[in-house]
């Protein structure tokens, strides 16, 4: 019995000092896993994905900070920012999209930055098979024709306001077949020959020049350039680590990694393209091509 005692206590004993090891180790994972700063996180139209991606990745290997990036339409990407709540920077596609967020109070205005600038041409097959040299021909018959949805992608917004503004929309919407979700996914249309020619930013033939071919839009057929802006959002838990990073994208190691990737850094490069556009403000997508557009994608 004085053994099976003995026994029982030292079992008793190993239990405690294991069960006291495990919580030790428990703590000090607590308090590592205490000390770590959550990671940024950053919304992003798809129009900047390549930079983006790339300077997320630099500013990380500088600083140590790291980036959680979030990309899709600039649209899809402020709901979500409205729903969560939460977020530290937004860089939609186009100065539209900046401005609904500061109106909303997802922005605080005195951060935002410019980053890029961007230009509108008509994007088509690598060597142009359809001979497509102008926007009169994307209303050819049997023209397959994609842009992004104008409802919440930048680039379709100012595919249509270009076409609204050339007198075209009526007759080209005949011919879009498809509306896509983001800016990346409206330049695969093409990269995959899923459609004739695309209305988005000249940057997409830098991103797949083996594939992709810009076609340049006359200059006074262009009523507005865009650019890529960054804000700080105002739930950002984060404010002087989003500072950080977006001083990072407009310093001239971000600015080259922009260039890099085909995007313009200054106004000065934008107007080349088209002289007497509006650069910034905001386009109002008519309610007639809301309406034909959901009609045309119930038809399908």
């Amino acid at each position: 019995m004085a053994s099976s005692g003995h026994e029982l206590f030292q079992m008793v004993v190993a239990v405690l000092i294991a069960g006291g090891l495990v919580c030790l180790g428990y703590y000090t994972v607590a308090i590592r896993g205490g000390s770590e700063e959550p990671p940024l996180q950053v919304f992003c139209g798809a129009a900047s994905k390549p930079a983006m991606e790339e300077c997320g990745a630099a500013f990380e290997n500088k600083t140590g900070i790291k980036v959680d990036l979030q990309f899709g339409g600039s649209g899809s990407m402020l709901s979500k920012l409205k729903m969560s709540k939460r977020g530290d920077v937004f860089i939609p596609g186009s100065p539209d999209y900046m401005q609904k967020a500061e109106r909303g109070g997802i922005v605080n205005p005195k951060t935002v930055k410019i980053l890029a600038y961007l230009v509108p041409a008509i994007l088509v097959q690598k060597g142009n098979p359809k001979k497509i040299e102008s926007l009169d021909d994307l209303s050819k018959p049997e023209t397959r024709i994609g842009i992004g949805n104008p409802e919440a992608v930048c680039v379709g917004l100012y595919a249509v306001e270009i076409l609204e503004a050339s007198g075209l929309l009526e007759k080209v919407e005949r011919n879009v077949v498809v509306h896509a979700e983001s800016c990346s996914k409206t330049a695969a249309l093409i990269a995959m020959k899923k459609v004739d020619a695309i209305l988005g930013w000249r940057v997409f033939s830098k991103w797949n020049p083996d594939a992709i071919q810009a076609v340049p839009i006359a200059p006074d057929r262009i009523p507005r350039l865009a650019y890529v802006p960054a804000g700080i959002c105002t739930s950002s838990k984060n404010p002087e680590r989003a500072e950080k990073f977006v001083e990072f994208l407009t310093s001239s190691e971000g600015r080259q990694i922009f260039a890099k990737w085909g995007y313009l850094a200054s106004e000065d490069e934008a107007r080349r393209f088209a002289p007497g556009a509006e650069i910034g403000g905001e386009y109002r997508l008519p309610p007639t091509y809301r309406r034909a557009a959901r009609q045309h994608e119930r038809g399908k």
